[in-house]
């Protein structure tokens, strides 16, 4: 097949064969160039630092696509060299394929400033790949090329806003796809958008402007326990906050579903005050009766999972991050709220699909 032959059915491909990867990136809230964000880059200055340095790592992206004849697939990319004193052991590249919602292989390499990895695809053709890109050193893809076949960008899905801090991001998980939320995006058939931040997610209300700004057909808010004791809250204040990040959120999403997901477990932060007098069980509760007062003043769109049962002590790998089954029940949890509040299909119903 012919470049021509192949930038018909893929998009326009240069004369060496690289596809622009635009089409095939999903979880993409901002783009600042060529790299995808997670913050608006046109309004960093009213971010706090930590927030907006989170933003900057692609935590959730991936490349979703369709193949016909292809046996692999060439990805170019660019990623930032380690620092001094960083192993690069510690942050060699895993790319990972995944197959309808199964791990097919993975493919690890050390961090380079540009290099081509290549993932075999497997005999079977029909179906949705996923390739699930490294997150350490920022890495930007530049270019994709089908070996022997082609490709085209998987069909567009519903986009599932997910705001939170580090469990959000996914941080202990061992794979980016193993992070809550991209395994219930990828079980509820979901575009889901990774806007966890690591160190905040304190119901930053510049965030929730940004968040309202944002095109989606579902939310998620699942924050508050960084409100214990990096940036202590009380509980009303908590309460307060709360009431305004949603209703800021609502300026953009009057009617868009929306699921509040309280703090889970920390056992260390559960009874113990912190600098304003609030354990994370009175936070918890504060966010949860802000949440169940909003639906109680007409927001039938907004459910609430309460946090709390979600995990048990075995299930933190630090006493605060979940493991990967920890981030497995947390997903399997906020898939069964979505589907008992009505915001996606029961198991077995049809899938979802796009608002026109």
């Amino acid at each position: 097949m012919t470049t021509t032959d192949r930038a018909a059915d893929t998009g326009l491909a240069d004369a060496e064969g690289w596809l622009d990867p635009a089409p095939y990136l999903r979880g993409v809230a901002w783009r600042d160039g060529g790299r995808v964000v997670r913050a608006d880059p046109a309004d960093l200055d009213r971010l706090p630092w930590d927030t907006a340095e989170r933003a900057a790592v692609p935590v959730g992206v991936r490349l979703e696509f369709t193949a016909r004849g292809a046996t692999a697939l060439d990805i170019r990319y660019r990623a930032a060299l380690p620092g001094p004193g960083e192993s690069l052991r510690d942050l060699a590249h895993t790319f990972a394929l995944w197959h309808d919602g199964s791990l097919v292989t993975e493919v690890t390499e050390d961090p380079e400033r540009e290099a081509v990895v290549r993932l075999g695809l497997p005999e079977r053709r029909g179906g949705r790949f996923t390739v699930h890109p490294p997150e350490s050193q920022c890495p930007e893809i530049l270019g994709l090329r089908p070996v022997g076949g082609t490709l085209a960008p998987a069909p567009a899905q519903p986009r599932w806003l997910v705001h939170g801090d580090s469990i959000t991001e996914g941080w202990w998980s061992t794979r980016p796809a193993h992070a809550w939320p991209a395994a219930a995006g990828r079980a509820l058939g979901l575009d889901a958008v990774n806007l966890g931040h690591a160190g905040a997610g304190r119901g930053e209300l510049a965030v929730a402007q940004q968040i309202a700004g944002l095109p989606a057909e579902l939310l998620t808010l699942a924050f508050g326990t960084n409100c214990w004791s990096r940036t202590p809250f009380s509980a009303p204040l908590l309460y307060e906050t709360a009431r305004a990040f949603v209703g800021l959120v609502r300026e953009g999403h009057p009617d868009t579903p929306l699921l509040v997901l309280s703090p889970v477990l920390r056992p260390e932060a559960e009874e113990t005050r912190n600098a304003l007098g609030a354990t994370l069980a009175d936070l918890r509760t504060a966010l949860e009766d802000a949440a169940r007062a909003l639906v109680a003043e007409g927001d039938d769109r907004l459910a609430l999972l309460p946090g709390r049962p979600v995990l048990g002590p075995e299930h933190l790998a630090d006493g605060l991050h979940p493991n990967d089954t920890g981030h497995a029940l947390m997903a399997e949890a906020v898939a069964a709220a979505l589907r008992d509040a009505g915001f996606v299909p029961p198991p077995g119903g049809p899938p979802c699909s796009p608002t026109a």
